[in-house]
């Protein structure tokens, strides 16, 4: 018999909501600072710009505005788990890419698109309820789980735009953690099982992969890295070979490799 599959942890709307819109402050406030040479750099995204990936990011809060403001779509069940999105990124992305060059194209001034992407999300978003579904490019989704999946691109995109125009955006720490814990629980949800503990500290400990049970006492098979490299191998940005020669991963137990289950999104 397969391991029973665990249901996905439940996140507050309201501090999903706050999180959301203070990372996209942070990044609001960063690209204002970004010289016309570090906007034309390359972003390590495929061809795209630091501008384009600056501005592909105010889509992750106006894709929620722009489904708020039209009607919700039939049915009462979403058509897309939490723990699934993670799978539906890859085929998105050729449409993904061509939309951000429009917008970029048609946005010179990238603080007037911050600041109208923020403004339109905090006078929309707080009325809606947490179930309300939205028509995403995935599929059907409730408002709450879309949320929370906005942390992932706010904190990856974060991580990518510090890397690629030399810059050192924070992170709030509740988008953070909210990211962590979707990829670490996506994981699990990939892999289930009980054989190996991946550890995420402070944010997530998740047992996944099929094989003897760990019940007590110190794990067998243990793996345990920071939250920005598992971000980075969650999403492909790292590879598992890489992290564990660099001394960012520390892994123990024959069973304690993720190398075939990593990257996640795609």
């Amino acid at each position: 018999m397969p391991p029973a599959k665990k249901r996905p942890r439940a996140y507050d709307p309201s501090r999903t909501r706050t999180a959301v819109l203070a990372q996209f402050g942070h990044l609001s406030q960063a690209v204002r600072t970004l010289t016309a040479e570090q906007l034309a750099r390359p972003s390590g995204l495929g061809e795209w710009t630091v501008r384009e990936l600056a501005v592909h990011v105010t889509a992750a809060l106006a894709r929620v505005s722009h489904e708020l403001e039209l009607p919700e779509p039939a049915g009462r069940e979403p058509r897309l788990g939490l723990l699934e999105w993670a799978s539906t990124t890859a085929p998105r992305g050729p449409g993904i890419a061509q939309d951000a060059r429009s917008l970029a194209a048609g946005h010179p001034d990238l603080g007037a698109l911050y600041d109208e992407t923020a403004d339109r999300f905090a006078r929309l978003v707080p009325g809606a309820p947490a179930d309300r579904l939205l028509t995403t490019r995935a599929g059907t989704m409730r408002l709450g789980d879309f949320l929370v999946t906005r942390t992932v691109e706010l904190v990856v995109h974060t991580d990518d735009l510090n890397r690629a125009g030399g810059l050192d955006i924070p992170y709030d720490r509740q988008a953070l953690a909210a990211c962590v814990r979707l990829l670490a629980d996506t994981l699990a949800d990939r892999v289930p099982g009980g054989s190996v503990e991946v550890r995420i500290p402070p944010f997530a400990v998740v047992q996944c992969v099929g094989g003897p049970k760990h019940t007590r006492g110190t794990p067998p098979n243990v793996v345990e890295t920071d939250p920005l490299t598992w971000i980075r191998l969650a999403t492909g940005r790292t590879t598992w070979e890489r992290a564990l020669e660099a001394a960012e991963v520390r892994a123990s137990g024959e069973r304690a490799d993720l190398s075939e289950p990593l990257p996640l999104l795609g």
